[in-house]
């Protein structure tokens, strides 16, 4: 009963409403027009997003201008099976369908990110959303073309550092900024493309910054359970102290383009200090981590004839660190990340309905920590991988199938671990009767454990607990089927996805009820586990008024995570959410009005605690200057408008650091 009600509850929200070869110069526009939504370019060859077997998300145009926040995971957070870990405004890293950490590779243009923040909800994702042009949420048989962590799925960010066209005109600008009242929090950014006459050489130069101050909330700050158990210091409201954040990137790229391919380089270099909103426990007070990082990108596109179309290359390297700094100044613990990856795709020439790609990926990391917290030795992880994706167009059926074999070598400790993971794919599409098409997909994946999970060892106070690794893990299987109707036609576009995962082997942090030097004691163990969910979103245009047409929107997803053997729940798994909103759009303006209700969270982990439910008002008004085919615009928006207490129960700071309270921005781009 409980599942059909849930069900249900999703399909009232959502029914409710109802890489291209450069050939010479490109017009104006070109640069800046979005590759549309119903698009998908994480893949050696783009794909129609409609006849995918498995869902998959774009945020772009407007819609990323209107969501960009200080970190990937809040600009992401309100795309359809998506949340975030929540560690502060800047320090909040994309979950997907429950999975974060080790199960979700964040890619920048299919390469990975090269930071740490896989290892601690703390650390954040080393890519600045400012420099986002488009960015998808991928699963299924793509996401096996990135590694074996992308079991849980890929978020890729796309940007324009390495650039893909000429421009026509002397001078290709791209203008941003925004500024928020809730954390007094204001950004610039600009990117500029320039041609070298006839040459085919583009150069490029952007750079970006923002900053933030100490964040205020709606309602208490403390949750109840800490006002229940504390003094009157947990009935504070207002600012989360030590919430506030400054970073700045700057790159420089050029690339030859023309008939006969495409080759380039970027350089750049990130650098943010951002707090770590303080907590009652642990006596720890106004810690803040300065990161930086220099990252090298390359990328190569040469056409090939006869049985192949192109050989793509892609190539990352990158020096990371960060420091976190006591409010005395003194550094109490540092992470180093070096890495490199880089990956070989040989795609086909489409015959008779039949395309695909095939490839080489190498990647090399090493990342030590030094001082206090150092629970993470130095360890040395290599990889190789080789993979393929064939897609199969048969008419009313599209069918794709997906491959990767594997090769890790863990180092630390004077151990070294080998390990194999084998992974494959199948999926098919099916038209069904007019506008409706069927996905259904298969896919059996394994994991190679990273070498956080087999050796850590020590105090971690980010998330309060002492960890332990287990250095006799086994590769992680999991079993996996989805389904996914989509249904569009004039004026209307529905998608719903469900999905299910059996895992072997599935790899955890289990409380062991001992405590170390004052910290829960945590250690990595396996059991099986089971994953389960749904997803649904829909629109339908209700009105024309002129040339504005009015259009409903819905959201809705869930997700269920048990460990099995009766060993419970898996933590900080996202609760059931829903946004519904209306839209009024004309060639100058745009408005948007929506709530979003997120459920109260009662399925929890040993140790964790409930977290209630809220619910949000939001509105924003866009004006485009130059018209609807104008990639320029500003927009005015206020979030959480009602001022609510609002706590996201995958964040280990729920208790400590809720959701901005009410919000007003103000965000503008243009592109010219």
């Amino acid at each position: 009963m409980l599942l059909s009600a849930r069900a249900l509850f999703l399909l009232s929200v959502v029914l409710a409403p109802i890489a291209v070869r450069a050939e010479g110069e490109a017009p104006p526009e070109a640069l800046h027009a979005p590759a549309g939504t119903d698009i998908i370019v994480t893949a050696p060859f783009a794909r129609e997003r409609f006849t995918l077997p498995t869902a998959a998300g774009v945020l772009e145009g407007e819609a990323l201008v209107r969501d960009t926040r200080a970190s990937l995971g809040e600009t992401l957070a309100r795309q359809p099976g998506v949340s975030a870990s929540w560690f502060g405004p800047a320090a909040s890293r994309p979950i997907l369908r429950g999975f974060d950490g080790e199960r979700v590779r964040i890619l920048t243009d299919g390469i990975g990110s090269f930071d740490v923040s896989n290892t601690s909800a703390d650390h954040a994702v080393a890519i600045n959303p400012l420099t986002a042009a488009r960015v998808e949420v991928v699963r299924g048989p793509a996401s096996l073309l990135y590694g074996s962590a992308a079991i849980g799925g890929v978020v890729n960010v796309t940007d324009r550092r390495i650039p893909r066209e000429v421009p026509a005109e002397a001078v290709h600008l791209d203008l941003s900024g925004f500024a928020g009242s809730a954390a007094r929090e204001g950004g610039l950014g600009g990117h500029a493309d320039i041609p070298v006459g006839k040459t085919g050489l583009v150069l490029h130069a952007d750079g970006n910054w923002s900053k933030s101050g100490d964040y205020r909330t709606g309602g208490y700050i403390y949750s109840a359970d800490v006002r229940n158990a504390g003094d009157t210091e947990t009935l504070a409201r207002g600012r989360v102290a030590n919430s506030g954040a400054e970073s700045q990137d700057v790159a420089v790229g050029a690339a030859f383009i023309g008939a006969g391919g495409s080759i380039g380089l970027a350089l750049s270099r990130l650098e943010s200090r951002y707090g770590i909103p303080n907590r009652l426990a642990h006596g720890e007070e106004n810690v803040a981590i300065d990161m930086r990082r220099t990252r090298l990108d390359a990328r190569a596109e040469l056409p090939l004839s006869g049985a192949f179309e192109a050989l793509n290359f892609r190539f990352g390297w990158a020096d990371y660190q960060h420091d976190e700094v006591e409010s005395t100044g003194a550094v109490g613990t540092s992470f180093f990340s070096e890495g490199l990856e880089s990956r070989l795709e040989l795609v086909q020439a489409e015959r008779n309905g039949w395309r695909g790609a095939s490839g080489v990926q190498f990647l090399s990391r090493r990342i030590e920590a030094v001082g206090e917290e150092a629970y993470i030795p130095l360890n040395l992880t290599d990889q190789l991988g080789l993979f393929t994706l064939q897609q199969f167009d048969l008419g009313l059926v599209r069918a794709e199938l997906g491959g990767r074999y594997e090769h890790s070598a863990v180092q630390a400790l004077g151990k070294t671990r080998d390990f194999s993971a084998i992974s494959a794919s199948a999926g098919l599409s099916v038209a069904l009767f007019d506008g409706f098409r069927l996905g259904l997909s298969l896919a059996r994946t394994e994991r190679a454990p990273a070498a956080e999970e087999l050796f850590a060892d020590g105090a971690h106070l980010a998330t309060g607990s002492h960890e332990t690794g287990n250095p006799d893990l086994v590769p992680e299987r999991s079993l996996g089927a989805e389904a996914v109707l989509r249904g569009r036609g004039t004026g209307w576009r529905m998608e719903i996805a469900g999905f299910f995962s059996r895992f072997d082997n599935f790899i955890y942090q289990a409380p062991t009820g001992a405590e170390i030097d004052g910290l829960a004691a945590f250690e990595y163990r396996q059991a099986g586990a089971r994953h389960w969910g749904m997803e649904a979103e829909g629109a339908a245009t209700v009105a024309r008024l002129g040339r504005t047409s009015i259009e409903l929107t819905g959201l809705a997803d869930f997700v269920r995570a048990d460990l099995l053997a009766g060993r419970g729940h898996a933590p900080r798994i996202p609760p059931l959410r829903a946004i519904a909103g209306v839209e009024a759009n004309a060639p100058h303006l745009g408005g948007r009005l929506e709530l979003e209700h997120v459920t109260r969270q009662t399925r929890v982990a040993v140790n964790e605690s409930e977290t209630p439910a809220y619910s949000m008002v939001n509105a924003s008004l866009s004006w485009r200057p130059f018209g609807e085919g104008s990639n320029s615009s500003i927009i005015a928006s206020v979030n959480n408008m009602f001022d609510v207490e609002a706590r996201r129960h995958a964040s280990f700071l729920k208790d400590y650091a809720p959701l901005p309270g009410r919000d007003f921005r103000l965000a503008a781009r243009f592109a010219f």
